[in-house]
């Protein structure tokens, strides 16, 4: 294929101590890929958010959908971009199956942000939207977003930050001691490590959105259908018991709106592009 965008290498799951096994987070969502779009509201709501914020004059050749999940927004951005050529990259193959078999994208194929299987400076916008929360390394994702895009490129993400799902959180250390929701990073890491990327930062912000569920029941079915529960190391292990279960609700009601119970995602959505050489 001419301009090929792939290159040899291929992907490398990786972890540290702090955030999930990727091969964890792959296996979760690949489970939950038939399930996912169903309950995916807020997910939308990010990444069209994200897809607003692109630069008007972006035209590219070649656009990346970096944690492509179902491909909902591969077939967004194959909409918008006509004749470009698209990529869906995912690290569950579940997610990438599912994905393929509906299009918008020229190829789906595995990949790990950390370590991405294409060609250096082979492509014009990655566009990621809640999906490098997951990842470990963010200065090897905004280096590779930095080695693979061509001058002018755009690399626009939408994550998580600390902050979501604070009122499980808090509910959950009124219990017990243990891990029970995901970890995220800071929002002052995410500006750290942009502004250290070598990248031109355009736009980097922080938003509370908040959904309310009619019960706890409800959140926790959520999660697990997003493949997004607790994913961490140091989670507990077996089944929780009929007590706790009924002191987390009772903690959790504490939150409770006129709206219902509240969870708070705190997104991240940053645009940044690639230096054109001097």
């Amino acid at each position: 294929m001419p301009d090929s965008a792939f290159s040899a290498g291929s992907a490398v799951p990786g972890s540290d101590a702090h955030l999930p096994d990727k091969r964890q987070v792959a296996a979760s969502f690949s489970r939950a890929a038939a399930s996912y779009d169903a309950v995916a509201e807020l997910q939308r709501e990010v990444g069209e958010s994200l897809l607003a914020r692109l630069p008007t004059a972006l035209s590219p050749r070649r656009w990346v959908d970096l944690g492509c999940g179902t491909g909902y927004f591969s077939r967004a951005l194959g909409q918008r971009f006509g004749d470009a050529e698209g990529l869906g990259v995912d690290i569950a193959e579940g997610m990438l199956r599912y994905a393929g078999a509906r299009g918008g994208a020229r190829y789906f194929i595995g990949g790990d942000a950390e370590r991405l299987p294409l060609r250096t400076q082979s492509c014009d916008l990655l566009f990621s939207s809640l999906a490098i929360q997951w990842c470990a390394d963010l200065p090897a994702v905004l280096g590779e977003a930095r080695r693979v895009l061509r001058e002018g490129g755009v690399f626009a993400f939408s994550s998580l930050c600390v902050g979501t799902l604070g009122e499980l959180r808090a509910s959950w250390q009124a219990v017990d001691g243990f891990t029970h929701v995901n970890r995220f990073r800071a929002f002052a890491d995410y500006q750290a490590h942009c502004a250290a990327s070598g990248l031109e930062l355009l736009e980097l912000a922080s938003e509370d959105r908040v959904l309310h569920f009619p019960d706890l029941r409800s959140l926790t079915h959520e999660l697990k259908a997003l493949g997004a529960h607790n994913l961490n190391p140091g989670r507990p292990d077996g089944l929780t018991g009929r007590a706790r279960v009924r002191a987390l609700i009772d903690a959790y009601e504490r939150f409770r709106q006129p709206q219902g119970l509240p969870a708070t995602y705190r997104v991240v959505q940053a645009i940044l592009r690639k230096p054109l050489s001097l």
